[in-house]
């Protein structure tokens, strides 16, 4: 999904005006509301409670319209990786078990997804509300009794969870064995693949015979992952061996029609993708994380404040022990960015921590991380740097830019064309992206070529719309001319090759560009056969 959504915070009073009226009485403290929060993105209300996350239709709980409305925002992230990430949390972070009345609520929650979404926080009352009753009298002394119904709630997977207003149901089974069960339908890939071919089915036939209400609800039930209600529609999932029981979900918990075409839309894209001869990413595994990793610790000992050192436990929990990229808490890059600002050390710090990212830039979850900086944009504005870095750590940088290559989420990070304003300069991810391989491509290293050439062709063999490409595709294809005056290896010359035939198909100015600047491809006839059908597909385009 290219355009923004709107990202809107609900408030509900969960004391009905109650607050207001006696805190004053009871605590000696005005408080305005007792308050729980949901995220209304993507036509859903997402909410956090002793079951885990949830959604609903926009208003749709038992509390039903929200006392206030505010609107947080613009986000410009993808549903499908809204999805993904919201999946990570699920499993990780706000499990049901983790639910905690005082310190890990729905506005916990909601903070979360604001600050994926929009880089930006709830108003900071609500945050504020625990600490603000916990500091009287009255609240010091119930703290104790509130914590043990709190974790009691929790270890029984309850919790305070608002329901969907559905009507009467059967009753959900515990929490824990529910989350067993889910994380054994998430791995029946054979299952999944049936249920998405089934909705795409479903939304097939209800646009060409446009059946009215009873054919739209089998249509909506079908959709496990569009609904998205975590707790429920999964465990439906699991009950059917994986297929989706159709009339199981009310009408009033499926998403809008709009949404489930867009979901049919981009489901069909990937599956149209995913039958296409995906070229691999080249990408470079010899990295010894464990080696580098020590290297760094070596350079930083006694150097590091605290949250440093639970920085640098972090990341071996992540790459070395295994962990999932949930073990990066969320001050894991504000350590990244002293590490790299800190002109107070060794250059080698900077290249050892930054080939320690380079192998975790290979991990399918290091998106997570990804999608914590882009506020700060620590990462690429580092790399949009490039030029005034070291040799070393250019080298470094430029293995890691590579190396996010591996998985389709993060090479997608790479491409987005969002911009931020850095040293009086808009800049953008495609942006640092491209400089950093025009740098690598033009340098006099012979390292930094091959990382060059291997970062030029990963862009090229990149499933994205032409949009992208139309604002670089001049810039890239001026460097590769330029470095096919060198005369490459075989090898580099089919990377460049590769990717200049990409370019001459997704831009009118590239033909007429290589035309007058030259050499024209046709010179590197019979280097390999892969090459010459590379030069007569380009000779196509390239009169």
């Amino acid at each position: 999904m290219d355009d923004n959504t709107t990202v809107q915070l609900y408030i509900y009073d969960l004391t009905s005006g109650m607050a207001a009226m006696m805190s004053q009485m009871l605590l000696g403290r005005h408080i305005e509301g007792v308050w729980h929060t949901a995220i209304v993105v993507y036509e859903r209300e997402f909410f956090y409670g002793g079951s885990g996350i949830q959604s609903c239709m926009p208003g749709g709980t038992v509390l039903g319209q929200p006392t206030k409305v505010e609107k947080i925002g613009e986000t410009f992230i993808p549903y499908q990786v809204f999805k993904d990430y919201l999946r990570g949390l699920a499993e990780s972070s706000f499990r049901g078990a983790n639910y905690n009345l005082l310190k890990h609520n729905c506005n916990i929650f909601s903070q979360e997804l604001c600050q994926f979404l929009c880089g930006t926080s709830i108003p900071k009352y609500i945050l504020d509300l625990p600490s603000n009753i916990l500091s009287t009298p009255l609240g010091q002394s119930l703290a104790p009794l509130i914590e043990s119904i709190a974790n009691s709630a929790s270890e029984g997977g309850g919790g305070f969870s608002y329901e969907p207003q559905i009507g009467a149901r059967e009753q959900s089974p515990g929490f824990d064995e529910l989350n067993s069960e889910i994380e054994q339908a998430r791995l029946q890939s054979i299952a999944l693949e049936r249920s998405r071919t089934a909705i795409k089915e479903k939304i097939a036939k209800k646009e060409k015979k446009k059946e009215k209400k009873k054919k739209k609800k089998h249509l909506s039930t079908s959709d496990s992952e569009s609904a998205l209600n975590m707790s429920e529609i999964e465990a439906s999932e699991t009950a059917n061996g994986g297929a989706v029981a159709s009339n199981d979900i009310p009408e009033e918990m499926q998403p809008s029609e709009s949404r489930l075409r867009q979901d049919s839309q981009e489901s069909n894209e990937e599956s149209e993708r995913s039958r296409k001869p995906r070229e691999p990413a080249i990408v470079f595994k010899d990295i010894e994380a464990a080696v580098e990793l020590e290297n760094l610790v070596r350079l930083v000992d006694g150097k590091l404040s605290k949250d440093d050192e639970t920085a640098v436990e972090e990341l071996h929990q992540y790459l070395i022990e295994g962990e999932g990229s949930w073990a990066l808490g969320e001050g894991f890059l504000l350590f990244v960015g002293r590490i790299l600002e800190d002109k107070g050390l060794p250059v080698e710090a900077r290249v050892h921590l930054l080939r320690t990212l380079a192998a975790a830039a290979l991990n399918d979850d290091i998106i997570l991380l990804l999608h914590q900086d882009r506020r700060e944009h620590i990462l690429m504005n580092f790399a949009q740097d490039i030029d005034r870095k070291s040799p070393e750590e250019q080298e470094a940088l430029a293995l890691f830019i590579c190396n996010l290559f591996e998985n389709v989420s993060s090479s997608e990070w790479l491409l987005y064309i969002s911009e931020w304003n850095y040293n009086n300069v808009q800049t953008s991810n495609i942006r640092a992206s491209t400089k950093v391989a025009v740098h690598c491509l033009l340098a006099s290293s012979a390292t930094l070529k091959d990382i060059g050439t291997a970062i030029v062709y990963n862009l090229a063999c990149k499933e994205v719309k032409t949009v992208v490409f139309d604002d670089i595709a001049v810039e890239l294809t001026m460097a590769l001319l330029q470095f096919f005056s060198e005369k490459p290896s075989e090898e580099h010359l089919f990377r460049t090759l590769k990717a200049l035939s990409k370019f001459v198909t997704v831009s009118a100015d590239i033909p007429q560009l290589v035309q007058m600047i030259g050499p024209h491809p046709k010179s590197f006839k019979g280097n390999s056969n892969r090459c010459d059908e590379l030069i007569d597909q380009i000779s196509q385009k390239v009169r």
